[in-house]
Parts: structure tokens; sequence; C-alpha cells
């Protein structure tokens, strides 16, 4: 029996990098019905898996859109909390704007899917499932030039913790993975990488980026990452 056979999972940010290529690996792994969110509706359209799909294109921080996301997510056995952004700035030239961007999403959106899946597997008295989130290594080292990201993801670990303890007694495992660099579109609106993939290749620019930031001189591939979360 394959490790995900019966189950209903909702994926969040599913319509590219490791939401999709989770996705992916978690409809092979057997997965009976897949929930996937995005907020870029026409790329979410394009996915095609080899299981049932119940695609809700939205924005996780609108509090409206998981309330009529409710019906859906009857019967939810597995979450991955995977929507984000990113962003780059020196604390002294951030905007709040832009620090509300990114925590909005990162902070404001897991917290609303968290709530929304938590309230849907303990419907009923039902017990039992995981939650995974992915937060990351910016949420533990301090690095120059990352403050809202960095925050926006220590935050959602503190987040994780919580909930693992209040949805402990109804047997739900909640985790957080922290990759460090994972070449995902992400990177695409970080301006310093933007400019660098510009003038000599995306596939150079990681490379480049990789071997100043990490001791293996690579950066990770979704589908390790994938791997992790399943």
């Amino acid at each position: 029996m394959t490790p995900f056979a019966g189950r209903t999972i909702l994926i969040t940010g599913a319509a590219s990098g490791i939401g999709l290529v989770t996705a992916n690996h978690l409809a092979d792994a057997g997965a009976a019905r897949l929930i996937l969110t995005d907020i870029d509706a026409a790329a979410l359209a394009r996915v095609r898996l080899r299981c049932t799909i119940d695609l809700l294109p939205g924005d996780v921080t609108d509090e409206a859109y998981w309330d009529a996301s409710a019906p859906y997510l009857d019967g939810l056995d597995h979450v991955v909390v995977n929507a984000g952004v990113a962003g780059a700035g020196a604390i002294a030239d951030l905007s709040l704007i832009e620090w509300r961007r990114i925590l909005s999403v990162n902070l404001d959106g897991a917290f609303l899917t968290l709530r929304a899946a938590l309230r849907a597997m303990t419907a009923h008295g039902r017990r039992g499932g995981s939650i995974v989130a992915t937060a990351s290594a910016a949420g533990l080292k301090p690095e120059p030039g990352v403050a809202a990201y960095g925050a926006s993801k220590a935050a959602l670990i503190h987040l994780v913790k919580v909930a693992a303890k209040e949805a402990a007694p109804h047997h739900i495992r909640v985790n957080a993975i922290a990759p460090a660099g994972v070449e995902t579109p992400v990177w695409d609106a970080v301006p310093m990488f933007a400019d660098r993939a510009a003038a000599i290749g995306r596939d150079a620019a990681f490379a480049e980026l990789a071997s100043m930031a990490t001791p293996l001189g690579r950066y990770a591939k979704p589908h390790e990452i994938a791997r992790q979360i399943a």
C-alpha cells in the first residue's frame, strides 16, 4: 500500500515551487484527494496530478476566503502550510508597506490556514492527522537584508510550536521544516537575485549564491524538500 492511500491533503502555495513539487510527490505516493490553493489562479488551473484534485484559487490572507473554503476541507487528513513570499531590504530602507506585505502572507496566511485546517481536522470529534509548515533557515539565523522575511519565518516557527501543543490532544502532529536556499520561483521576487539572473542567467545566479551561502556549494532542489515534507 502506498503511504498516503486514501488520504485527503491540503497544500497552500501549490501552483509552483515547493508546493507544486510536493503535490506531485504526494499524488504519486497514493493520495486520494489533494486540495490545492494559490493566489495565481491561472497557474493553479494548469496543475495536472494522478489523483482527484480540488482547486481553490485565492488569497490565504483573506479570512473570507477561508470561511468560503471550509466545506471543501471536510475529511482533511494532512496539511502543507506552504504559501509564502520573499523580499529583501535593510531595516533602515524597508517600507512599512513591504514589511506588512511579507508578514501578511507568511504569518497571517499561515495562521488562517492553520485555523481552518485544525477546525476541519477536529470537527465531529475526529482525531489524528498531521500538518507541516514551510518555515526557513532565515527564521533561525540572522542575516543582513532579510528582516521582514526572517521575522515572519521566526514567528511561524513559534506559531507551529504552539499549534503542536494545542493539537496534540487531538492526536494531530504539527511540525515545521526550515530549508535554507532552494531553487524556486520565489527568488525571482528578490531584486538582487533577479538582477543577477538577468546578467548571468538563472542557473549561474543560483550557483553563485550557493557558493557563498552553503557548505555544499549548492542550493536544494524542490523535490528534496518535498520528500522531507512527506
